[in-house]
C-alpha cells in the first residue's frame, strides 16, 4: 500500500501555490475531494499513482511528481530462465474437473522421478518425414495458428494452452527429422506459437511461466537460424515491468530492442513499449517522441512472409490505440478518452480480448475525468466479456476502475454496477 509522504505532499503544494490554483480549483481538476488533496499535502494521507499522474498533468510538473511516488519492487525478476529447448523434457498434466498443469523438467530429474515409465511415444530416431509431408504440417499448423489466435480472443487462456502446448512440442520434434529447409521453417512456426503461449500464460497472472515461455520462442528461432525473435523478447519482458509499473526498466528494455539490426516491426512494437514507460513517469515529450519513432517504423514495409505476424493482429492503428492508452497514465484523461473512442470504433466485435482490454481502459479514463455515468454505462457491457477471458493484466485496470468509482460509491449506477464490478476485480485468474 502507498504510504503517506511529506516530500510529495510539500513539493505538490509548492508547485501548486506557483501555478496560481487553490485547493478548490486543483480539486476540481484532478476530481478528487478538497479534503483529500488537504490531507495529501501535509503528508497525512498516501497519494495514489493515479492522484500522482494527474496532479503531475494539471501543474506541469514533467514526472517530478510522479518520480516521487516509489515503485512497490516486484518479487521474480523480468529475466526469462535461459536452457536449451533439446535438453529438457515438457510434462503435461490434464484432470477431468478441468485442472491443467504444465511443467518443464531436466531429462535426468524425469529419470529420477520415474517419468520415463509413463506410456511414451514418438516416430522412430531415423527416420525423415517427406518433403511433401512437412510442407503439409507447416500449411495446417499456420492456419491453426491463426484460428487459435482469433479464438483466443473469446476464450479464457487456459482452455487453450493445453492445445498450443502441444502443438508447439509437436513442430518441435517434427524438426528433428525434417531436411534443412523445411526444419528451419518448423522451428521458426514453433517459436511463434511458444511466444503466443508465452502471452497467455501471462494471462493468467504468471510472470515466471510466461518469461520461461518467452525463452522458449526464442531458443526454437535460434534453432532455426533467426536471431531477430530475441529482440521481440526484450519487447515481452517490458510488457512484464509495465504492468509492475516500472517505468524506468520499461524503457530500458524497449530501447534495447530497437538496435538497427532488426526488422522495423519489431523496432516499432519496441518504440510503442518504450512510449508506455515513458508516460508511466510522466515524461510526455519522450511518449510522443516514442510514438512517432514507432509509426515510422510499423510503416516500412517489409518482405512478404507465411509466418504469422509479430505481435498483435487485432489493432487497425496500434499507434493510436497506444498512444490512448498513454495519455492515461499521462493524467490527460480527456484526451485520452477521444483518441480510444476512435480507435474501439475500428476494433471488430469479434476481438472480445482486444475490446475488453481498451475498452476498460476508455472507461477508467471517463472515470478519471470526472464523467462517472459515462464510465458506468461503457463498463457494464464489458463485463460479460471480462468474465469470458479472464485476463490477468485487463484485471489491473479493472481494479484502477474500481478504485476511482469508489470515491463515488453514493451515486446510482457506481452503485448498481459495483457489486458484479468488484467480484470481477477480484476475481483469480491461475
Amino acid at each position: 500500500m502507498p504510504q503517506p509522504s511529506t516530500d510529495f505532499g510539500e513539493e505538490l503544494r509548492k508547485r501548486r501555490l506557483e501555478a496560481g490554483l487553490s485547493l478548490t480549483a486543483l480539486s476540481g481538476a484532478v476530481h478528487y475531494s478538497k479534503a483529500q488533496l488537504s490531507k495529501v499535502e501535509r503528508g497525512l494521507k498516501a497519494p495514489s499513482r493515479d492522484l500522482a499522474r494527474l496532479c503531475d498533468a494539471v501543474l506541469g510538473a514533467d514526472g517530478a511528481l510522479i518520480a516521487l511516488i516509489p515503485t512497490v519492487p516486484a518479487g521474480t525478476p523480468a529475466r526469462p530462465a535461459r536452457g536449451e529447448v533439446n535438453e529438457e523434457d515438457w510434462i503435461m498434466q490434464l484432470s477431468p474437473d478441468g485442472t491443467n498443469r504444465f511443467q518443464p523438467m531436466g531429462r535426468r530429474d524425469a529419470m529420477g522421478a520415474g517419468v520415463a515409465s509413463l506410456m511414451t511415444w514418438r516416430s522412430d530416431a531415423g527416420s525423415r518425414i517427406s518433403p511433401a509431408t512437412g510442407v503439409g504440417m507447416l500449411e495446417a499448423s499456420r492456419s491453426l495458428f491463426t484460428h487459435y489466435r482469433r479464438l483466443g480472443q473469446t476464450v479464457e487462456p487456459g482452455l487453450l494452452l493445453p492445445v498450443l502446448i502441444a502443438q508447439t512440442h509437436t513442430l518441435r520434434e517434427l524438426s528433428s527429422d525434417a531436411g534443412t529447409g523445411t526444419r528451419r521453417e518448423l522451428l521458426a512456426l514453433g517459436s511463434r506459437y511458444a511466444e503466443y503461449v508465452g502471452w497467455l500464460v501471462q494471462e493468467t497472472g504468471d510472470e515466471r511461466g510466461a518469461l520461461w515461455w518467452t525463452q522458449r520462442a526464442v531458443d526454437l528461432a535460434a534453432a532455426g537460424g533467426d536471431r531477430a525473435l530475441a529482440g521481440y523478447a526484450l519487447v515481452r519482458r517490458a510488457l512484464v515491468t509495465l504492468y509492475r509499473d516500472d517505468a524506468e526498466q520499461t524503457v530500458a528494455l524497449a530501447r534495447r530492442a530497437q538496435s538497427g539490426t532488426l526488422p522495423p516491426r519489431i523496432r516499432g512494437l519496441a518504440a510503442q513499449r518504450e512510449a508506455q514507460g515513458h508516460a508511466l513517469a510522466g515524461d510526455l515529450k519522450a511518449c510522443l517522441s516514442a510514438l512517432d519513432r514507432a509509426r515510422e517504423l510499423l510503416a516500412r514495409q517489409e518482405s512478404s512472409s507465411d509466418e504469422p505476424v509479430i505481435g498483435t493482429m487485432h489493432l487497425p492503428d496500434s499507434v493510436g490505440m497506444v498512444t490512448g492508452w498513454c495519455l492515461v497514465d499521462l493524467g490527460r484523461p480527456r484526451e485520452a478518452t477521444e483518441e480510444l473512442n476512435r480507435q474501439l470504433a475500428q476494433v471488430g466485435q469479434d476481438a472480445v480480448r482486444t475490446q475488453v482490454r481498451y475498452g476498460v481502459r476508455r472507461a477508467l479514463a471517463y472515470a478519471t475525468s470526472g464523467e462517472i455515468d459515462h464510465a458506468c454505462a461503457l463498463t457494464a457491457p464489458l463485463l460479460d466479456g471480462v468474465a469470458a477471458v479472464r485476463s490477468a493484466t485487463v484485471t489491473i485496470d479493472l481494479r484502477r476502475l474500481a478504485r476511482v468509482l469508489a470515491r463515488y460509491s453514493d451515486h446510482p449506477s457506481v452503485r448498481q454496477l459495483g457489486p458484479r464490478l468488484g467480484t470481477l476485480s477480484r476475481l483469480s485468474t491461475s
